[in-house]
């Protein structure tokens, strides 16, 4: 952001609508549809929730149990694969294509495939077309661990945009203060926090960011029926199926923008799929740091300070791609 004594403002959409599940051509359909409704409404940042292209396997235990894996779990996660995308790949390709098209800012939550370990990773697109890099959730949350790998260090991105410094944290690690200040550090100006949780509760913590870190924070998330998964017996909601009818809400939403002051702007909705947008007051950001800067005239580094580890965290180094000076990753 520039001198100037007018501060911009941005308009900003966080989506909230189901997965495709197990589809993944058809959730990038209904992602553009979506994404040219909130362009035409006038939206320059666009965000998506957790595990929009590949899914939230909610209700799922992937027939896991202490000691044992069953044959249909095993064929679940299969599937599950199957559904996930390849980084860089061509569904990347096409949603580099969509944000170029309707000149926005993207924010995608995606289930990433890395040969046979999948990661929960949100992927960033600029306006003009280009694939900007991702985030792996660094820690996925209780069952989650069975079947997604943990991200490091080196995915911790924050991106310098035209609309502010962008970046995400997903879901539960947003709770995860160390790396809220590493965000912080890295000045984050528009927090994404694509999630999956829908209880009251977590319009707390997405208030508690906003005036924690001076941003602001577009939590998006889905809203889900059952439905919207495969009918039993091919998908099953582990615990109580015989209590979910097809319209039975599954994921209730309450996707939302808070303002770097704690000022909700638009949401929490509940009601169903939809479109949630405010627009975004930059001056904001100042106003809010002049009271509480948290790695800046609020911080005690003398006292209490940071290590991040950012380099990436890899299981195997070829000394001979080294020497040859070859980038060890695929």
């Amino acid at each position: 952001m520039g001198a100037d004594s007018a501060a911009p403002s941005i308009r900003a959409t966080v989506v909230q609508a189901s997965t495709i599940f197990y589809d993944t051509p058809a959730t990038l359909d209904k992602a553009e549809r979506l994404l040219a409704e909130a362009a035409a409404y006038g939206s320059q940042l666009v965000v998506f929730p957790e595990a929009f292209v590949g899914g939230y396997p909610r209700g799922s235990n992937f027939g896991v149990s202490i000691g044992n894996r069953t044959a249909k779990g095993k064929e679940e996660f299969r599937k599950y694969h199957a559904a996930a995308i390849d980084v860089p790949g061509p569904e990347v390709d096409r949603l580099a294509t969509m944000a170029g098209k309707y000149k926005v800012f993207l924010v995608m939550g995606v289930i990433e495939r890395d040969g046979y370990t999948l990661y929960c990773t949100v992927l960033f697109f600029d306006s003009q077309g280009h694939y900007l890099g991702k985030h792996r959730k660094l820690m996925p949350t209780a069952l989650e661990r069975v079947i997604w790998g943990f991200g490091d260090g080196s995915t911790i991105p924050v991106f310098e945009t035209p609309l502010g410094k962008i970046g995400a944290a997903i879901c539960w690690e947003n709770r995860m203060p160390l790396l809220r200040t590493a965000m912080y550090a890295k000045g984050i100006e528009i927090y994404c926090a694509p999630t999956a949780d829908s209880r009251d509760i977590w319009q707390a913590s997405m208030t508690h960011i906003a005036l924690e870190g001076g941003c602001f924070v577009l939590s998006a998330n889905q809203f889900c029926r059952r439905k919207d998964y495969p009918p039993p017996p091919d998908y099953v909601f582990m615990g109580n199926e015989e209590d979910l009818p097809p319209e039975s809400v599954v994921c209730a939403g309450g996707s939302v923008i808070i303002s770097p002051s704690g000022v909700v702007l638009a949401g929490p909705n509940y009601e169903g799929e939809a479109l949630i947008s405010a627009d975004l007051d930059l001056g904001e950001i100042a106003r809010a740091k002049f009271d509480f800067d948290v790695v800046g005239h609020y911080s005690r580094p003398e006292v209490l300070s940071l290590i991040v580890r950012d380099h990436p965290a890899r299981p195997v180094t070829f000394t001979s791609a080294q020497e040859k000076g070859e980038s060890p990753q695929k």
